[in-house]
C-alpha cells in the first residue's frame, strides 16, 4: 500500500508534465510558472524512480512527504487546467505563488529526509540529493504575490498601494489599459458570485480585497488620463469611452443604455465578455445601435473648442501611466431636450425580477417598505476569546465626489445580521448533559471572581452559537438575566462575551421576547454608548434581531436607542456600521421612528456611506427610501446631497438599490418642485427610462411614475431627454418596437 502511494505520485507527476498546451492557456505568466514548478518535478521525478522499489519507500515521515506532495500537484494541476484569457491574473498569481512555495518546501523536505538515511539504494548518493538541495534553494520564483499582498493591505489600511506597488502589479500581469482592468475586474466578480454561491466565507474576503485593488487601479488609471491630457480644453467625461478613456468618434448603445466607443465594445464583446464593462450588468442582447446624438454632440464641443475630432480609433492603444493623479477627474453635464415625445412605458411580462413590498399594519398605507432580501432572521456572533479576531476593513470616513463610471460592485455583506449556526444535519445533541452545563455555568455567572465570570460567558457564548437546541435550554436556565445584567459590568470581555451570547440567543423568535420583556434595551443601550468596537457591534446586532418583533420596534425607538445607533453609522468600524445600518433599517419599519432616526443626524452619514468602495449602498439606499417618506427626511436628503447620489444608484446600481433609489426620488419629486428640478439637472431621465423597461416589477412602476410625473409637469428648460427614434432597428432592450435611444450626459 505504500508503495502504491508513491507510483501514485509518480503518475501526477507525469500527467503534470502533459498537461495539454498549458503554454497557450493564457500568456505568458502562466507558461513562466508552469516552467519552475516543472523544472523542481523533473528534479524529483528521477529521485522517486530510484526508491520505488527500496525498502526506504515504506518510510512513514516519506509517505507523509509522498501525500502531501501528491495533494499540492493535484491542486495546482486543478488550478492550470482552469486557465483560460478571461481568467483573474490576480487571483491566479495569489494562487500559484501559494502552491509553488508548498512544493518547494515539501520537495527540499522530501530530499533532506532521504539524505538523513542510511538505506538509500546504490543508484542514489548522498552527494546527489546535496545537489537537488541546492538548486531548489537557489531556483528563484516570482514574488509578485507579496507584492499584491502588501497593496491589498495597503488598500485595506486606508492608505492605499503606492504608485511603485501599482506600477509593478501593472507590469508583471499585463494589466497597464483601462480594458484590461476592466476584464480582470469582471474576472474577480465572477469569482466573488461562485464563493458566494458556495458560501466560502474566507474566499469571499480575500476576492473582495481584490476587487478592492482593482478598482482603486482603474480609478488612479482614469485620474492620471484625465491630468495628463495633452488638450488644453478638458475633455468631458460622458464624450469618453469607458473602455478606452478617448474621445470618442463613433458612439454605439449597448443593452444596458451605455455609450461605448464601437471599436472597443465590440472587441470586448469579441472575447466572449457580456456584461457592461461600466455597470457590471449582463447584457440582454449585443446589438450595437449608433448614438447619432452623441455624436453630433461631441463634434459640436470639438468644433467649439477648436480640437481637432480625432480618425476612427481601433483598440490598439495600451495606457500605461500609473502616477498619482494630480488633478481631479473633471465632471460635465449637458442638459437634454424634454421627454414630451417619450412613449408611455409599461413592464414587460417577461420581467421576473423580485417584489420586495411588504405591508406593514402599523403604518399608514403611503409609508411603503422595501424589505432587502438579504435581511435574515438569524444572526452570528463573534468568535470567543480564544479565536482569532476577524478582520475589518478600514474605508475613508468622508464621502467624495466621484465620477459615475465608477465600477459599481455587489457588497459581500449581506443585508442583514451575521450567523454561525449548524447545519440542519447536524447530530442532536444530548439535552440532558447540556442541561447540566448550562447550569453548572448559570451558577458560575454570579462568581465573585471576574475571570470565572469571563471564562463562564464566553462558554455560553459558543453553546449558544452552536444550535437551536442550546438557545433554548441557555434560555430555560435563566441565564437571559443574568446575561443581562453583565452588559453593564467594567470588564471588557465580560461584556462582549455578555452581548454577544445575548445575540445568539436571540435567534430564537422566543428569547427575543424574554430578552425584551427583561429590560434589556437599556443596558443594551449602555454597550451601544460605552462598549468596545466589538460590543458595539454586536449590541447593534442584536436590536436589529429584537426588532424583528413588531411591538419591540416600538419600545426600541422610544428608549433612546436610535442615537447611538446613528452615531456608530457614522464613527463605527465597517462591520459596526453596517450593523447600524440594519437596526435603523428595520426600526424605520415603524412610521414613529422615520423623525427619531432623521433628527439624530442618519441622513448625513447614509449619504456617505452609498459610496461603492464602502459596500454599502444597498443597505443606504434601503434606509433612505424609507426616510424619504416624511419631510424631514426629505429635507435632509436634499440639504446632505443625497439627490446626485441616488440618480447614480438608479443608474449604476444593484436591481434592489435602484428599486429603492427610484422609490426615494419619487417621494421626493412629488412633494417639491425645487427637488424636482434637482433630480432632473442630475440627468436622471435616461437611467429612469431604462429601469422603466428592464428593473424590477417594482422599480419600473416607481420609474414610470416618476416619467410620467415629470411629463405631466412641464418644468420649461430644466430638463430634457435626447431621443431618437429609428422605427427601423430593434431598440436597446430588443424589441421591434419604436427605438427610444437615451444617453446621459
Amino acid at each position: 500500500m505504500e508503495i502504491s502511494l508513491l507510483k501514485v505520485l509518480l503518475k501526477n507527476i507525469s500527467t503534470f508534465f502533459h498537461l495539454p498546451s498549458h503554454e497557450n492557456r493564457n500568456s505568458e505568466i502562466v507558461g513562466k510558472y508552469y516552467q519552475k514548478i516543472e523544472e523542481i518535478l523533473k528534479l524529483n521525478k528521477p529521485v522517486l524512480e530510484s526508491i520505488t522499489d527500496s525498502e526506504i519507500s515504506s518510510n512513514e515521515s516519506l509517505q507523509k512527504e509522498f501525500a502531501g506532495l501528491n495533494q499540492s500537484i493535484d491542486e495546482l494541476r486543478e488550478l492550470l487546467e482552469d486557465c483560460h484569457p478571461l481568467m483573474s491574473k490576480v487571483y491566479f498569481v495569489m494562487q500559484i505563488e501559494s502552491l509553488f512555495a508548498k512544493i518547494r518546501s515539501q520537495s527540499l523536505q522530501l530530499f533532506e529526509l532521504l539524505q538523513s538515511s542510511n538505506d538509500l539504494p546504490d543508484e542514489l548518493s548522498s552527494s546527489s540529493l546535496e545537489h537537488c538541495i541546492q538548486k531548489i534553494k537557489h531556483m528563484g520564483h516570482e514574488k509578485s504575490s507579496s507584492i499584491l499582498s502588501k497593496a491589498i493591505r495597503d488598500q485595506t489600511d486606508g492608505s492605499g498601494p503606492s504608485v511603485d506597488s501599482r506600477s509593478k502589479i501593472a507590469d508583471f500581469l499585463n494589466l497597464k489599459s483601462n480594458q484590461e482592468l476592466l476584464i480582470e475586474a469582471v474576472a474577480l466578480e465572477k469569482l466573488k458570485e461562485n464563493a458566494e454561491q458556495a458560501e466560502k466565507i474566507g474566499d469571499l474576503e480575500v476576492i473582495e480585497e481584490m476587487i478592492n485593488l482593482v478598482t482603486h487601479m482603474i480609478d488612479c488609471l482614469i485620474e492620471s488620463k484625465q491630468s495628463e491630457s495633452s488638450n488644453p480644453v478638458p475633455i468631458p467625461p460622458d464624450f469618453c469611452c469607458p473602455l478606452s478613456l478617448e474621445l470618442m468618434t463613433d458612439p454605439v448603445i449597448v443593452a444596458s443604455g451605455q455609450t461605448y466607443e464601437r471599436g472597443y465594445i465590440r472587441k470586448w464583446l469579441d472575447l466572449g465578455l457580456t456584461v457592461c464593462p461600466k455597470t457590471m450588468q449582463t447584457l440582454a442582447h449585443t446589438n450595437l445601435i449608433p448614438n447619432y446624438t452623441v455624436k453630433a454632440l461631441i463634434a459640436n464641443w470639438c468644433e467649439s473648442n477648436n480640437v481637432k475630432l480625432p480618425d476612427r480609433l481601433t483598440p490598439v492603444g495600451v495606457i500605461s501611466s500609473f502616477h498619482e493623479p494630480n488633478s481631479p477627474v473633471h465632471h460635465h453635464h449637458v442638459q437634454t431636450p424634454s421627454v414630451d415625445s417619450l412613449p408611455e412605458n409599461t413592464p414587460e411580462s417577461g420581467d421576473q425580477g423580485e417584489n420586495s413590498t411588504v405591508s406593514n399594519t402599523n403604518e399608514s398605507q403611503a409609508d411603503e417598505v422595501v424589505v432587502p432580501p438579504e435581511v435574515a432572521v438569524e444572526v452570528a456572533a463573534q468568535p470567543a476569546a480564544t479565536a482569532t479576531p476577524r478582520r475589518e476593513h478600514e474605508y475613508s470616513p468622508r464621502f467624495e465626489p466621484r465620477p459615475r463610471n465608477q465600477l459599481w460592485r455587489r457588497p459581500s455583506d449581506r443585508f442583514g445580521p451575521r450567523i454561525v449556526s449548524s447545519p440542519t444535519t447536524e447530530t442532536r445533541p444530548d439535552l440532558t448533559a447540556v442541561e447540566t452545563q448550562v447550569k453548572k455555568l448559570v451558577n458560575e455567572l454570579t462568581d465573585t471572581s471576574i475571570d470565572v465570570v469571563r471564562n463562564t460567558t464566553g462558554e455560553l457564548r459558543l453553546l449558544a452559537r452552536h444550535n437551536m437546541d442550546n438557545r433554548i435550554v441557555i434560555a430555560n436556565c435563566g441565564a437571559i438575566n443574568l446575561l443581562i445584567g453583565l452588559l453593564k459590568s467594567t470588564d471588557e470581555k465580560v461584556q462582549e462575551n455578555s452581548v454577544t451570547a445575548l445575540l445568539n440567543l436571540s435567534i430564537n423568535d422566543n428569547n427575543k421576547t424574554a430578552i425584551a420583556n427583561a429590560d434589556a434595551i437599556e443596558p443594551l443601550i449602555h454597550v451601544l454608548e460605552t462598549g468596545s468596537s466589538e460590543a458595539k457591534e454586536n449590541s447593534a446586532a442584536t436590536l436589529f434581531s429584537l426588532s424583528v418583533i413588531e411591538d419591540n420596534k416600538i419600545r426600541i425607538g422610544r428608549s433612546g436607542a436610535i442615537r447611538p445607533l446613528v452615531d456608530l453609522l457614522g464613527n463605527g468600524t465597517p462591520r459596526g456600521k453596517k450593523d447600524a445600518a440594519t437596526a435603523l433599517f428595520n426600526l424605520s419599519i415603524f412610521h414613529e421612528n422615520k423623525a427619531r432616526i432623521v433628527q439624530a443626524g442618519a441622513v448625513k452619514y447614509l449619504v456617505e456611506l452609498m459610496d461603492p468602495a464602502a459596500g454599502m449602498v444597498d443597505k443606504a439606499v434601503a434606509v433612505l427610501s424609507n426616510l424619504a417618506t416624511i419631510p424631514e427626511g426629505r429635507t435632509a436628503i436634499g440639504q446632505e446631497g443625497g439627490i446626485p447620489v441616488l440618480v447614480e444608484v438608479v443608474e449604476l446600481g444593484s436591481a434592489r438599490g435602484k428599486e429603492n433609489a427610484a422609490a426615494a426620488l419619487l417621494q421626493l419629486c412629488t412633494n417639491s418642485s425645487r427637488f424636482c428640478n434637482m433630480v432632473l439637472q442630475e440627468g436622471a431621465v435616461p437611467p429612469l427610462v431604462a429601469l422603466s423597461q428592464s428593473g424590477t416589477p417594482r422599480a419600473k412602476e416607481k420609474a414610470q411614475s416618476l416619467l410620467s410625473y415629470f411629463r405631466n409637469q412641464r418644468h420649461g428648460n430644466v430638463w430634457s431627454i435626447w431621443c431618437i427614434v429609428d422605427k427601423e432597428k430593434n431598440n436597446m432592450f430588443g424589441n421591434k418596437q419604436d427605438a427610444v435611444v437615451c444617453n446621459r450626459f
